[in-house]
């Protein structure tokens, strides 16, 4: 893993705790739609990336379930969606070239524009302001350890 020291978080959007993507609310307010990518912690513990596969606009989903798929350096798994709605729109630059994704992973490299369904409830279970530097901290402890060993 790379030093935690380097990670960078932009504080305009909020974490999925488990997942490690983001969430970007486009406009003010209850938002229409939000953009979903991965963060720089999930990234360095993936290693670059080969494949990515989503799940059409259109496609309803519900918080935790499946949106695609990817394949990278170290391993192959399913990307879960951290809030619940309706995929509007896939980043058609990622599925061309993954790697887009580890390059930008917080401007061109997102992944699905959704709009959300169940935003009232749900966004208060994504990390952002005051909780992210704690979360943040305690997130690299774990992966390093998950991936190190024990510190």
């Amino acid at each position: 893993m790379s030093n935690p020291d380097s990670y960078h978080l932009p504080r305009d959007r909020r974490y999925h705790p488990r997942e490690h993507l983001w969430v970007k609310p486009e406009g003010a307010g209850e938002p229409e739609s939000v953009l979903i990518g991965m963060d720089e912690m999930q990234l360095d513990s993936l290693g670059d990336l080969a494949y990515v596969d989503l799940k059409p606009a259109g496609t309803v989903v519900q918080a935790g379930d499946s949106f695609g798929t990817l394949e990278a350096a170290k391993m192959t798994a399913e990307i879960c969606a951290p809030l619940s709605g309706t995929i509007v729109q896939v980043n058609e630059a990622t599925l061309a070239r993954p790697l887009l994704v580890n390059e930008e992973p917080y401007a061109g490299g997102w992944l699905v524009e959704l709009a959300p369904s169940q935003w009232q409830g749900e966004w208060p279970g994504l990390i952002g302001g005051d909780g992210l530097d704690g979360w943040v901290a305690a997130e690299e402890l774990r992966l390093k350890e998950q991936f190190d060993g024990p510190v």
